[in-house]
């Protein structure tokens, strides 16, 4: 058989068939089969040697169909009929199940924070729950840190009747738990640095209390050293600047707080043990189970009394009735601190001991001046 360059024409009766649309854009579904069909057909008119008929037509009809209509023809469903629909609604008196109730609320866990969710919810404490919900979120010590509180300032009073160096014992505990107890008020936990601070703070005043006779400008000396020490290490510190003015600010408090509470030391020994006497009965009749402005208004009169009490037995006389009172007034505030946005059991038994005889230091001090 004589080999002659194809002319386009096919002696099988199977011309292949050209795609309606060449100038396909590109992109389109398609394409590459339109490619390859071009390819091919080129292909096969530039062979020369083909000498088998039937071996042609396969490769003709490799490359038959594959046209730009047979690629993008789509099949066409067959349209549903009424009993296929039907078959697929539920029966008749079908009523769906009932939604699962709702889990019961979990208590919050140890760290004042609400249960974990899945929703990607943040977790929330109990105190902005509480205002979420319309509810206070003041939780008030209770009888056992009233107690404890109330030992602690018998301790202050019967030390001060026995000497200054023995009111040294009571005091160092009360500043050391007012430091600690301001910071864990504050959420910061462990601040060891910070409170360590604030207690030296503490134990600088009482020594220079000491060594300066009980001057008070002790006390406004190492108050102001210890500000500026604070201040100084916070702006070494490589915390974001927000946490480092939260630190810095707990820190001047803690301190501030443990230092004036060596007023104590620097006050006359009757009036701290009128003061401390008053404090106790307050922060007891605080804790009693009353409307807390029925609460406040005992607790001022029973603080009065147990303070002219005090007083006929020291001799400051009725006197004692007003440094009992304001002393009173004082311990009320810092009581009302420490039981502010939920706080936990460890707050309760550090800072609500420690602040309400802490915030009635100033006030022992100025009044006892006066009144002595």
């Amino acid at each position: 058989m004589t080999n002659q360059p194809y002319d386009g024409y096919d002696p099988y009766g199977q011309q292949p068939q050209a795609p309606e649309n060449p100038q396909t854009p590109q992109g389109w579904p398609g394409q590459g089969h339109q490619q390859g069909y071009q390819q091919g057909h080129q292909g096969y008119q530039e062979y020369q040697g083909y000498d088998d008929p039937y071996a042609a037509q396969q490769y003709t009809q490799q490359w038959q169909g594959q046209t730009w209509e047979t690629q993008t023809q789509s099949p066409v469903s067959a349209p549903v009929t009424a009993a296929e629909e039907t078959a697929y609604l539920p029966p008749q008196g079908y009523e769906p199940p009932a939604p699962a109730p709702a889990p019961a609320p979990t208590p919050a866990s140890a760290d004042g924070y609400g249960p974990a969710t899945v929703a990607g919810n943040p977790r929330i404490t109990d105190a902005q729950r509480a205002r979420a919900e319309g509810r206070s979120p003041i939780i008030e010590p209770g009888m056992q840190p009233a107690a404890l509180t109330a030992l602690l300032g018998l301790l202050l009073a019967g030390a001060a009747a026995v000497g200054t160096y023995a009111l040294l014992v009571p005091l160092v505990a009360l500043q050391a738990v007012t430091a600690a107890g301001w910071f864990r008020l504050n959420g910061m936990w462990p601040a060891r640095q910070g409170i360590a601070l604030g207690f030296a703070g503490a134990l600088a005043a009482d020594a220079a209390l000491l060594a300066s006779d009980r001057s008070p400008s002790a006390i406004l000396g190492t108050l102001g050293v210890w500000v500026l020490l604070a201040l100084v290490l916070q702006l070494r510190s490589h915390a974001d600047p927000d946490e480092r003015m939260y630190g810095l600010m707990a820190t001047v408090a803690a301190s501030a707080l443990a230092i004036v509470a060596g007023g104590y030391l620097a006050a006359e020994a009757d009036a701290v043990t009128v003061g401390a006497i008053a404090v106790a009965v307050a922060v007891l009749a605080r804790a009693l189970p009353l409307p807390t402005p029925a609460s406040v208004v005992v607790a001022l009169l029973a603080a009065a009394g147990g303070g002219a009490a005090a007083g006929s037995m020291t001799g400051l006389g009725t006197s004692g009735a007003l440094l009992g009172a304001g002393a009173a007034a004082c311990a009320l505030i810092g009581h009302r601190v420490a039981s502010y946005d939920y706080p936990s059991r460890f707050v309760h038994f550090t800072a609500g001991v420690a602040l309400p005889l802490a915030a009635a230091a100033p006030v022992v001090y100025v009044l006892g001046r006066a009144l002595v």
